[in-house]
């Protein structure tokens, strides 16, 4: 089963939790000794600074958020940071656990300006609690231990600008130069599609243009404008590919989504398709209309739908 982004994000919280949570334990008993002598607990935490993976900075605060410690860094001691107040930063207002350890969210860092993380371990003298050892996270430098998240496969609706759909009743579909010539156009990039190696394609009826990707190079874009989407000769710019057998759109349905992106584009004169894509490895469409809102969903269905859901006469 395919997770949530955010289960995606708890699997890899979870994964660092656990490897950061012993060690830091055991600096904050180490510094229990050393509290809260400034030179002491420098000491300490330099010793104990590569016992805590790819850590960015280490440092002790007291219970108020103000640093006791110098950071401790791989290149020694950064002094500025003593008597800093970290009370206001995001990993300071977050409920610490019973357990002592707090993993922070990820916030965007001061220093760097990048997202960041920190652990916070509860340091205690006996049974009174005298403060926190802090260690930061740069999140570039955090190995990833999830799986890469998958988009969801499901119908997904998101509305647009309010202004555009408030005025929607006020305009009516302006005839584009893709749409003279609807039935060329479609052919054109079903053709790109099934045998030149064009695996996404967005489609801009409103301005008579497209974007797309080729399986020959996929980290580049190419636009291609009226004149070019309207002259079949365009396909001998694109050298011919066989259709991936990992696409999760089969080349046969193609022509199908093709002839509904052009139905929904003339269908009704005020609510009508302005742009669309397709990703022969995602498995989905997109559409967007005139009213600003966008659907993303599964081929299948865009096939299934008939033009009398879209225009609201379904049951």
């Amino acid at each position: 089963m395919k997770k949530t982004l955010k289960e995606s994000i708890q699997i890899q919280r979870e994964a660092l939790e656990k490897s950061l949570a012993a060690p830091l334990a055991k600096i904050a008993f180490a510094c229990e000794a050393a509290w809260p002598d400034r030179n002491a607990l420098n000491d300490v935490l330099l010793k104990s600074l590569n016992t805590i993976p790819n850590c960015t900075f280490l440092y002790a605060l007291d219970t108020s958020g103000i640093q006791i410690s110098d950071n401790i860094s791989k290149d020694g001691l950064i002094v500025e940071h003593f008597g800093r107040d970290r009370s206001k930063r995001p990993y300071m207002k977050e409920l610490v656990p019973v357990s002592g350890f707090l993993l922070s969210e990820a916030y965007i860092s001061l220093r760097i300006a990048r997202p960041s993380l920190t652990a916070l371990q509860v340091m205690r003298k006996g049974n009174e609690v005298v403060g926190f050892i802090g260690a930061d996270f740069d999140l570039r430098n955090l190995p990833v231990t999830a799986e890469m998240y998958e988009e969801p496969s499901q119908w997904r609706q998101i509305k647009g600008d309010a202004a555009i759909r408030g005025t929607l009743f006020q305009q009516t579909r302006a005839e584009s130069l893709l749409d003279k010539q609807i039935d060329l156009v479609m052919s054109i990039l079903e053709e790109l599609c099934v045998a030149h190696g064009m695996f996404q394609s967005v489609i801009h009826f409103s301005s008579s243009r497209a974007t797309i990707w080729l399986m020959n190079d996929p980290y580049r874009y190419h636009i291609l404008q009226a004149d070019e989407l309207t002259d079949p000769d365009i396909c001998l710019a694109y050298p011919l590919h066989k259709y991936p057998k990992d696409a999760l759109i089969p080349a046969e349905a193609i022509s199908s989504i093709m002839d509904n992106m052009k139905q929904l584009r003339f269908t009704d004169e005020n609510i009508y398709l302005r742009s669309a894509s397709i990703n022969i490895f995602n498995g989905m469409v997109s559409l967007t209309f005139s009213c600003d809102g966008s659907h993303y969903m599964p081929y299948k269905e865009f096939i299934d739908k008939n033009i009398r859901f879209w225009v609201g006469s379904a049951t």
